[in-house]
């Protein structure tokens, strides 16, 4: 289970380093050019690191989901530049954050446990870096434009909370697939994760400015609304904290 969501990173940070690239040429203004290129370089890294991490060690890699893989072609192919902000900087890297801090708070490898708290502390910077972008541009948006945006983050947020079933694993170990899809639909865990993994894109989108009855609507209807006043920032310091821990060797939290 741990080589399959491993594989969806790597599938989500080649699709990053694509985005950002395209984000290079698109970007409004020279600064965000030049930001956007070094986060090239960050994607870079993660995708060789993810590669090895399952190809050396795991020894294991599964292909993108369908819904990822959807998701990322709609993100790469719209022409709109703040729409592949929003769809890579604010929902998909939000999202990743906090999966990633689920593996690496509960990871026995610990290996696996630095990679995700190094990564973690370049995913925090291009999050804010999303935001920063967005949050003075959305405000200028008529109504018809910024709805738009809206339906899309919704659309989005509903299939990333869906796409977390893992089909491809109960297929490879000879499990029944919907027996086990079913049980993981009901169980207690993966509704907290699920929700959980809202905990950054929730106040992210109420920073930018999206933050019309449709979006709440959707949020309150997974549960996930109440993560609208986390502080980003207190989250970001803590992982670096925690990724400062474990580079001296030491781990920052007890494993499940």
């Amino acid at each position: 289970m741990q080589a399959w969501q491993l594989s969806q990173f790597l599938h989500g940070e080649q699709g990053a380093l694509i985005c950002t690239a395209k984000i290079v040429q698109q970007a409004p203004r020279m600064d965000a050019k030049f930001y956007a290129a070094t986060q090239v370089m960050d994607e870079a890294r993660h995708v060789e690191v993810y590669a090895r991490l399952l190809h050396e060690k795991f020894e294991l890699a599964y292909p993108i989901t369908p819904t990822l893989k959807s998701l990322l072609r709609d993100v790469v192919g719209d022409s709109r530049w703040d729409l592949t902000y929003l769809g890579m900087q604010i929902l998909i890297e939000g999202l990743a954050l906090a999966a990633f801090g689920n593996i690496r708070d509960t990871s026995r490898n610990g290996l696996t446990q630095q990679v995700h708290a190094y990564v973690m502390q370049d995913e925090a910077r291009h999050v804010a870096f999303g935001r920063l972008a967005l949050r003075d541009y959305y405000p200028q948006l008529g109504d018809k434009e910024r709805d738009e945006r809206e339906e899309f983050a919704v659309e989005a947020c509903y299939a990333m909370r869906d796409r977390f079933q893992a089909r491809e694993v109960f297929r490879a170990l000879g499990l029944p697939e919907d027996e086990c899809v079913g049980y993981l639909e009901r169980s207690e865990l993966m509704r907290r994760f699920r929700s959980n993994l809202f905990s950054r894109i929730v106040p992210s989108l109420k920073q930018i400015g999206l933050w019309g009855p449709r979006i709440r609507r959707a949020f309150d209807d997974m549960g996930v609304l109440p993560y609208a006043d986390v502080d980003l920032d207190a989250l970001s310091r803590d992982d670096d904290r925690i990724a400062r821990t474990l580079a001296g060797g030491d781990s920052a939290t007890t494993p499940a």
